[in-house]
């Protein structure tokens, strides 16, 4: 077997990877004033991740772009910024944007349920040397966050609640004064000032913040932005099109998401996340999933791998009721009262042939 056979292509690319044509570009034509450390201006890292259809740049994040704006400026200043949300609001995703448009990568990253000890938060220590050497430069070993500060580079903080306390209170130092002491090495070796730069760009959780609280004096030194859930029913179909057919080419089936199929997905989750229907009546919302943008990708990917591997390529509303239903009841045993309530109520009342097929598929749910 050939060389090139044996290597396998990654799942997923960074996004200064993905994108690398679209940053360079944007690079080349920027006129605008560049932040200390910044690779671009803020009015390129907008148009990034809001699209220019002048410049060919693809739109990468449905919201306000005045809420863009402002989590922009905030990564200007010395103050960090805190993105919060319910799951799936892609919070990650604007983070990973933000970090590989001003940066160049998004690969800094701390995961704040993995964080337990000052090592993983700040440094470690390479054990052989400091045997050999002792406490020595060379011998540390820094965290993201510590190489972010060393090379003025954006870090990227996930679920930062979920964080211990007493560690989310040894970043104050790091966000007020920008240093990190390092007590074991002798005069400037010890002392470890952030580039310019540097920055932090953290997310939280809003419906499951995890065990920890978050901190009081960590939250008086970060900017806060709450990323809500998509608005508009087309918008969303268009980000699950589009993801779905990426996600689909990545995976090498030939499989393009049939539109009255997306629909009825999309609307189901846009409904039963909103606790509203699309002509504005009340009805149930389900507690025990996050009916998200980002989990109705993956349904409708899931869905086009059934109907590509098992359905002969062509994807049906059968297909994506079993997706739907095993997406929507996770483990709140009254989701199945509320999904057959919703189904009785609206989904009976819908016209047309797919949502005709759904509603006979509703012994689904029983």
């Amino acid at each position: 077997m050939s060389k090139s056979k044996q290597q396998k292509a990654a799942q997923r690319e960074p996004v200064e990877v993905t994108y690398a044509d679209e940053l360079a570009r944007l690079m080349d034509l920027d006129q605008g004033p560049v932040p200390p450390g910044w690779r671009m201006s803020p009015r390129a890292v907008e148009k990034f991740v809001m699209g220019d259809d002048n410049l060919g740049v693809e739109r990468k994040f449905v919201a306000d772009r005045a809420m863009v704006v402002r989590i922009i400026i905030s990564l200007c200043t010395n103050r960090g910024c805190l993105l919060v949300g319910e799951p799936g609001t892609a919070k990650s995703w604007l983070s990973e944007l933000l970090a590989a448009a001003i940066s160049g990568t998004s690969t800094l990253t701390l995961q704040g349920g993995a964080v337990s000890h000052v090592g993983q938060l700040l440094y470690g220590w390479n054990e052989a040397i400091l045997r050999s050497e002792g406490p020595c430069l060379k011998a540390v070993v820094p965290s993201p966050l510590l190489r972010g500060m060393m090379e003025g580079q954006l870090v990227r903080f996930e679920e930062i609640a979920r964080c211990p306390q007493a560690l989310q209170d040894a970043l104050l130092s790091v966000l007020s004064d920008r240093v990190v002491v390092i007590p074991e090495l002798a005069g400037d070796e010890g002392v470890v000032l952030a580039r310019e730069g540097f920055n932090v760009v953290a997310t939280s959780n809003s419906i499951d913040a995890g065990v920890h609280q978050m901190s009081a004096a960590l939250k008086r030194r970060m900017d806060f932005e709450e990323i809500r859930p998509i608005r508009n029913l087309p918008d969303e179909m268009d980000v699950v099109r589009r993801e779905v057919r990426k996600a689909n080419a990545h995976a090498g089936i030939d499989v393009d998401p049939d539109e009255s199929v997306l629909e009825i997905l999309v609307t189901m989750f846009h409904e039963l996340r909103n606790g509203q229907t699309l002509d504005g009546r009340s009805t149930d919302r389900l507690a025990g999933s996050a009916l998200s943008t980002a989990e109705a990708v993956s349904v409708a990917h899931a869905a086009s791998l059934n109907a590509w591997y098992y359905g002969g390529g062509s994807m049906s509303v059968e297909q994506m009721m079993h997706h739907i239903v095993g997406s929507a009841l996770k483990d709140q045993p009254e989701d199945r009262r509320r999904l057959r309530h919703y189904f009785e109520t609206t989904v009976a009342l819908r016209k047309g042939e797919n949502w005709q097929q759904a509603w006979d598929l509703r012994s689904l749910i029983q």
